[in-house]
Parts: C-alpha cells; sequence; structure tokens
C-alpha cells in the first residue's frame, strides 16, 4: 500500500519512533542520555556495585547517534 502525497499547504505530522522514545532521554539542557546494557542475565557473579553503576544513566557522545536520534524522536520530551 503506498501514502498519498499530501495537499499542497498542508506539512506531514511527524511521528515518535516509540523504541528510541523509550530507550533514551532528554535532560533539561538537552543532552541525551542513554541506559546501559546488560542487565537482563547472567548477572549472578557481578557484584553489587557493579549492578549498581549499571543502574545509571549515561550520556551519549557520537554526535552523529544524537543527530540520528533527534531524527526519529523529533518530539521527545525534555
Amino acid at each position: 500500500m503506498t501514502r498519498k502525497a499530501p495537499k499542497p499547504g498542508k506539512k506531514i505530522k511527524l511521528k515518535t519512533h516509540k523504541a528510541t522514545s523509550k530507550r533514551f532521554r532528554l535532560t533539561g539542557s538537552g543532552k541525551l542520555m542513554r541506559t546501559k546494557g546488560g542487565k537482563s542475565h547472567l548477572r549472578r557473579r557481578t557484584s553489587k556495585r557493579t549492578k549498581a553503576q549499571l543502574s545509571e544513566m549515561q550520556t551519549v557522545k557520537g554526535t552523529s547517534i544524537i543527530r540520528r536520534v533527534k531524527r526519529l524522536a523529533p518530539n521527545m520530551e525534555k
């Protein structure tokens, strides 16, 4: 099924990619934060300190990734 072309003068509504909006957060200053991986299973032998560090959010540093996330989720809340 193909999508119809919009009528002249009307803008297409930008949709948020839901998986992206669930994985990333924007801070008040505009930084992009992500959660760390490796929390789902095989955590018996890891120390409490390591488990606690996994629950912290981490800033995203790659500019290309930030650009891609902002394109996928233009209406992401801060």
